[in-house]
Order: structure tokens, then sequence, then C-alpha cells
């Protein structure tokens, strides 16, 4: 039987990022030089596929630090964590490996730098989020303040309107977030922002080859996390630029073909803690049921590269 053409509109700039890269390489470094088992503070990216991986090479994944024991090393995820984490690790007396991504540091040292001027600080994020909670508790509680949407703006109690400065996680929705900040400027008109934009480079280089696919195509599916935040952005860019049925898929097995019948353009793209192979396996699953071209829509070059803690350098992996 003679298989449908499908044309396959494959995002580039897509997977993993610098952050995630240096902080799955964290773990595997740290399994070396210190051998099974490693604790990790909560998944050291959001990705089952790469959770997964790592626990099947030794790695313990925790939510607290209080599941640690003191004579074990515990490495803190990329999503960074709140000051009193790394103190309580210290107090211990624990051998502990920070993996926070280095532009969540960046906005990390940016609130305690405003907050060290006086400025209160709101926060442009997701309640509950890791990294949120993380940049958060930088600072005593009630000197950052929270808003998730434009809306939130309206009723956010500050201390004194004029000694202001905002951040944002960096994961959000490029286009969603100007609305915010525009919101701040119009209702504080002196509020402070972030030399260059906190969004990171891999989150908006994503967005932005997704917005160049979405047209093109009749469906979009994304490979992610359900709990990844920028793997959910991706999927409402999708069907914000043009391409209603954007969906997200963990894996091959979560694609829906009744909802994909008919279709003869597909986009693809993978949030920034999904692996490659993840993207090839759902690739593979059409091949099986379509006859597959592939086109790359490239609308950056990423080259970007961070090095690990010091205590790892030694290390080859």
């Amino acid at each position: 039987m003679t298989k449908p053409p499908l044309q396959i509109h494959l995002a580039a700039p897509r997977g993993f990022c610098a952050g995630v890269d240096r902080a799955i390489k964290i773990v595997e470094m740290a399994l070396t030089k210190w051998g099974a088992p490693v604790y990790v503070r909560h998944e050291i990216v959001h990705n089952k596929f790469v959770v997964d991986g790592l626990r099947d090479k030794g790695a313990v994944f925790v939510e607290d630090l209080d599941e640690c024991p003191d004579d074990r090393p515990v490495i803190f995820s990329a999503h960074g964590v709140a000051k009193v984490v790394p103190a309580e690790a210290q107090r211990r007396n624990m051998i502990y490996v920070d993996a926070t991504c280095p532009l969540v540091s960046k906005v990390h040292i940016e609130a305690e730098r405003h907050s060290e001027h006086g400025l209160q600080i709101i926060m442009i994020g997701h309640a509950g989020h890791p990294e949120t909670i993380g940049t958060m508790g930088q600072l005593p509680d009630g000197e950052v303040l929270l808003v998730e949407t434009a809306s939130d703006v309206a009723t956010v109690d500050v201390r004194d309107p004029d000694k202001l400065a905002f951040v944002t996680q960096t994961t959000l929705s490029v286009d969603d977030t100007i609305g915010i900040v525009a919101a701040l400027n119009a209702r504080f008109p002196n509020i402070v922002g972030p030399h260059k934009e906190d969004i990171c480079y891999a989150t908006t280089n994503r967005q932005e080859a997704v917005k160049a696919v979405a047209p093109k195509v009749d469906a979009m599916l994304v490979v992610g996390a359900p709990n990844s935040s920028n793997s959910k952005r991706l999927v409402e860019v999708g069907a914000n630029n043009g391409c209603e049925y954007s969906q997200l898929v963990q894996r091959a097995e979560d694609i829906d073909w009744r909802a994909l019948e008919g279709i003869s353009a597909l986009g693809i793209t993978a949030g920034a803690s999904a692996p490659e192979v993840l993207v090839n396996e759902v690739i593979d699953a059409f091949r099986t049921r379509f006859d597959v071209t592939v086109e790359i829509v490239e609308t950056a070059v990423e080259r970007v590269n961070f090095k690990v803690p010091r205590v790892l350098r030694d290390v080859e992996l």
C-alpha cells in the first residue's frame, strides 16, 4: 500500500541548550568522580527520559535535602535553588555541586544587586516552578513579588512604587512577557528593568524557529515534558502563530494518530531539555505511516558553551 506523502518541517534550533547540556554533564562527571550514588535535588532537567537514564547510572533524585545522607555528594538542579539550600548543605558539611544554569544565576545576581540598592523586586514567572522558587529565595520574604499575567500587575501590592525593579523567569514566552513588562512600565514608570533580556537565548531561539514553522504546517508537535515550562511555551507559540493543532508529546508513543489523519505538512521541535534521540524517534514513527521528506527550518545557529564547576574540571567522561 502506498504511504501518503508528508513534509516534516524540523525547527532549528531545538532540543538541548547549553545549560541543560552542562547540568547533565555535571551529574555524569560527579558519578565518575565519586561513584554511585550521587544525589540530585529535584529533576536535574525536566525530561523523564534524561532523568531515567541518569537514574540507571546511579543518580538518586530527591525533592528535599533532608532526603540526602551527609556522606554522599548532592547536585542542585539546573533551575536553581533558594539560598537556604546550599547554606544547609554547608552546615551539614556535605559535598555539593551547583548545576544552576549560568543564565538563571545571572537573574539571581541581578535581583540581589537591585535589593542592595534598596529596590523591591517584581518577578515575572510561574508560581511553583522551581526556577521561580529559587530566584525568589535569593532574598528575604516580601522582597520579591510574583506576577504571572499582565492583569496581576494591577493588583500587586508594593512597598514604594518608585523603588522597584523587575526580573523574569528565563523560560517564558517572549510575546507574553512583552505585555507584562508594558503593564509594569505603565503602572510603575520608574521601575528598573534588566540591562539585557532575562529570557534566555535558547528559549528565544526555539520560539522564533516555531514562529517560522507554524504558518507552513497542518500540525505541530513539541517533544518535551509536561512539567517543562519552555516546552509548554513552544506549544503556545505554535498555536498563536498559525498552527491551531500544536501538541506536546514526550515520546512517539504519545502521538495521537487519529488527530493527524489527512495532514500533509507537520512541524516538529523540541524543548530545551529534550534529547535529539526522542526527536528522531518521533520522525521514525511518522516514516512507518507516511512517505516522509524532512526540511530543516533554521532561524539561528547556537555556539554557546558553559564550563562545568571547578570541582569537576579534572574529570574525563
